[in-house]
């Protein structure tokens, strides 16, 4: 391609952050109406859209110290790696995405050796939550911060670091396109079926916490629901084991994998049972109410409960600043509270209507019915280069 074509540097360090990456380009893409090139390093959604990584993203990967450890050498060197592409190349932009332990350092030692090179970063630390300090320490290597909340950009405009809100991704994951005709027909359910969702978690310490405690909520709702199937959406790492629980289940169940079923599920659903996490968001974009519900070890929560400056850990509930959503944790995630929560979703339609309302406010905030966030993400990245051009000509002119 021609080289008088913008090049954006693009860094992912995570699967998530591959998603956002591969959804970026694919927007720049129409934006420049496909005159941009890209280089960096991504993962399979990333490579889809042209990039050749320049090493394996699962490389990147950082876990407990245990782990960490062995790998610091490789890591250590895959950042200068990194770093000198960056430096050799020029591109228009860098754009680093989300895993800040890898992210913020490529972007400092950058910064240090070229201060002309646009840095973007996509994904805003959660300064609001916890260690609003960051705000300070990154406004002073990055030039620009994408945000996926609309209340972030205050937190690092403060400190000096333009922000931009441009929406959360879960609004282009098609979590409110769930067909609920579709999961009673794949599944064999009558239409008089009451369904009921229940997600247990993505990891295997979440779903050996959760599913006792969620059995225990059936054993007591069971008896007085006729008709009610669960349906149960899994991942790969659980599904084995989330499929031996649910045989001991007081109630029929469904146990389902990927977005199509889980999406359709939501939306033959009543109501929801979840664990605390992105899956709130989904469930809030799907208009299907539910309760929270969230069990760590108690040392690490009364850690965590110290530092955490905020009242909720569901994002409905921070962002409307109310507890809409019941959030059930630690002592309070026990069979009978969890039960009387879910039960009176499934026996008081005004209940169900005050999540559904309030939850469509939310949605909207989180940018569903608007420009997609990536293509947001595009044009405010374009904008950046655009900005850096002028001012490069008009140095040039003086």
């Amino acid at each position: 391609m021609n080289e008088d074509v913008p090049l954006v540097f693009l860094v992912a360090g995570e699967p998530s952050g591959d998603v956002l990456g591969g959804r970026l380009m694919l927007a720049l893409k129409q934006e420049t109406f496909g005159a941009i090139r890209f280089a960096g390093i991504g993962g399979e959604r990333m490579k889809a859209q042209g990039l050749k990584s320049l090493f394996p993203m699962e490389e990147l990967a950082l876990f407990g110290l245990a782990e960490l450890l062995p790998k610091l050498p490789s890591l250590l060197r895959r950042m200068k790696q990194t770093e000198q592409a960056i430096l050799d190349m020029k591109p228009a932009a860098v754009v680093t995405i989300d895993a800040p332990d890898f992210c913020f350092r490529v972007a400092r030692r950058v910064k240090k050796a070229n201060p002309d090179i646009p840095l973007i970063h996509y994904v805003a630390p959660t300064v609001w939550a916890w260690r609003p300090g960051r705000a300070a320490k990154i406004a002073k290597f990055l030039d620009h911060l994408l945000a996926l909340l609309p209340f972030e950009p205050p937190y690092f405009e403060k400190a000096g670091l333009d922000c931009s809100f441009v929406g959360h991704p879960i609004v282009e994951s098609g979590a409110d396109a769930g067909d609920a005709d579709r999961f009673r027909a794949k599944h064999n359910l009558e239409s008089d079926t009451r369904i009921i969702t229940i997600l247990p978690g993505s990891r295997r310490s979440e779903v050996t916490k959760l599913l006792p405690d969620f059995k225990g909520a059936l054993d007591i709702l069971a008896p007085r629901l006729p008709r009610v199937v669960a349906a149960v959406p899994t991942v790969p790492a659980t599904k084995a084991l989330v499929e031996e629980a649910v045989k001991s289940w007081p109630l029929p169940a469904v146990v389902v994998e990927g977005d199509q079923d889980k999406y359709d599920a939501f939306a033959a659903s009543e109501a929801a049972l979840a664990a605390s996490g992105t899956v709130a968001l989904e469930l809030a974009l799907a208009r299907l109410p539910a309760v929270i519900a969230y069990r760590i070890h108690p040392l690490t929560y009364r850690l965590y409960r110290g530092l955490i400056k905020v009242r909720f850990v569901n994002l409905v509930n921070i962002m409307l600043n109310r507890m809409l959503v019941p959030e059930l944790l630690q002592e309070e995630c026990r069979p009978s509270r969890l039960a009387e929560a879910l039960g009176r979703l499934l026996d008081d339609p005004a209940a169900r209507q005050e999540q559904i309302e309030g939850v469509a406010e939310v949605a909207a905030w989180l940018g569903q019915g608007d420009t997609p966030p990536s293509r947001r993400a595009a044009e405010v990245v374009m904008r950046v280069i655009h900005a850096r051009e002028r001012e490069a000509e008009q140095a040039g002119l003086a």
